[in-house]
């Protein structure tokens, strides 16, 4: 019989490889690989043909009432999830640590709780008494939450199998949890993928709606085999700056509900407080306006939010290498809208550092938000404030002409209906659909006009 070839596991992506080496040649981190047991090689007389359970198929339009979506008790959270909690779908939530995900999902766990559904919080990180504390402090201690502090995937399935399936089960986190039949500390690649398969098994089939809490990397992705985000119905990432006070619950997938759909949260003495109009949090509240600033309408998922984009223009005396600082957006893209404006519109800032920032700590990475970056850096060069009341919206390209957006019409719209009055944006934008006065250009060359030509 042929010796069995070792292996090495990378405990970071979960890549394989055949000899022990240093750095993962696949996630470049040092010292993740570990030597994992070999995998069963089965022979080719094995047929899979016969002997197994017949599998019962059922008609896609088979009559019956389809699953049906249960609230969480907070309207934000279930605008992320598409309409709420879907019986028997599994739920990945990665965050920064400290950043809130135990708090959302206590006060969730609560709220289902007191409107009489069974609910089921496991914790391998805190004992008891801890989750018993921030309850308190949540206002949830009357709150009929099972809790238990276990990391035993199999003690805790014999538990559940032993009482009444629960609505709702929380598990805090998948990477504490440990399976008595898989060689391997908890996190390791093998121990995360068999936990949660184990997990998932049992939602699927008492159709409980299952949330497993994942850790992240010091990149922001959630840690662990890649598979894990495959396995489960939906992937959510809790996003923040702890020095802000707003949340951002971002589903990065779903298979119920639109991908890139958002809720938003503020941090508050007594937890997380529902956001229902976060372009507020966004927008400085200035009466007046000023040079440099910029009022951006984003779209996240199904939700117009605004936010104000602020630039800083400072010119340098000396022959010094000028700065550029970006917060909240692509420094590579403001390195191309630099070098656009500077080709076709004729604008110098070689000489001059340029500061840029998304307001409130937001991320951005919509392409639309070209043209409010480019008014807010025209309107600091030339230290001109920008019309009062005004959005900006539109692709630059490499040309200098300005590209229509997605949602066009429904980004003016929430625009206006927060009390803005004038939008500019590319020719033909659907700005004829909102109630407020669009003015279309064609060339970024025209935004360079109405800025500093009319000097």
């Amino acid at each position: 019989m042929a010796k069995p070839k070792k292996r090495y596991v990378c405990q970071a992506c979960g890549s394989i490889s055949h000899r022990w080496q240093g750095q993962c040649a696949d996630c470049a981190e040092w010292n993740t690989l570990a030597e994992d047991a070999p995998a069963t090689v089965f022979s080719l007389k094995h047929d899979l043909s016969s002997g197994g359970r017949a599998v019962e198929f059922v008609d896609l339009d088979k009559p019956g009432a389809l699953p049906t979506r249960q609230p969480t008790g907070l309207a934000e959270f279930d605008r992320a999830l598409g309409g709420g909690l879907v019986p028997g779908s599994a739920i990945l939530m990665g965050g920064d640590p400290g950043i809130g995900k135990s708090t959302l999902l206590l006060q969730a766990a609560g709220r289902i709780a007191r409107e009489g559904h069974g609910v089921v919080y496991v914790s391998g990180e805190e004992a008891t008494g801890q989750v018993r504390m921030r309850a308190a402090r949540l206002g949830l201690s009357d709150a009929p939450v099972k809790l238990a502090a276990a990391t035993g995937v199999r003690d805790i399935l014999t538990t559940l199998g032993q009482m009444d399936a629960p609505r709702f089960l929380v598990i805090d986190s998948i990477q504490t949890m440990h399976s008595d039949t898989i060689e391997g500390a908890p996190g390791t690649v093998s121990q995360v993928r068999g936990c949660a398969f184990e997990l998932i098994r049992y939602a699927k089939e008492n159709n409980v709606a299952l949330v497993l809490v994942g850790h992240v990397t010091k990149d922001g992705s959630i840690a662990g085999p890649r598979v894990l985000e495959h396995m489960v119905d939906v992937v959510m990432s809790f996003e923040g700056e702890r020095s802000h006070q707003y949340r951002i619950l971002r589903a990065l997938k779903n298979r119920f509900g639109a991908v890139d759909e958002i809720g938003v949260f503020s941090m508050a003495g007594e937890g997380l407080e529902e956001v229902a109009n976060p372009s507020l949090l966004f927008l400085s509240g200035r009466d007046e306006p000023m040079a440099g600033s910029a009022v951006f309408p984003a779209i996240e998922g199904t939700r117009p939010v605004l936010l104000e984009i602020q630039a800083l223009i400072v010119r340098l005396q000396s022959g010094a290498t000028p700065r550029r600082a970006v917060v909240g957006w692509d420094s590579g893209r403001l390195a191309m809208l630099l070098a656009v404006l500077e080709s076709r519109c004729g604008l110098n800032f070689s000489s001059a550092e340029v500061y840029l920032n998304v307001a409130g700590g937001y991320r951005l990475s919509d392409p639309a938000a070209d043209l409010a970056v480019a008014a807010a850096l025209v309107s600091a060069l030339a230290d001109k404030p920008l019309p009062d009341r005004s959005v900006w919206l539109g692709e630059v390209s490499l040309a200098g002409e300005i590209r229509p957006v997605a949602h066009g019409a429904l980004r003016l719209r929430e625009a206006a209906k927060l009390g803005f009055a004038k939008g500019f944006g590319p020719v033909g934008g659907n700005g004829k659909e909102a109630t407020l006065d669009y003015a279309g250009l064609g060339q970024l060359a025209n935004l360079v006009d109405r800025v500093v030509g009319s000097a």
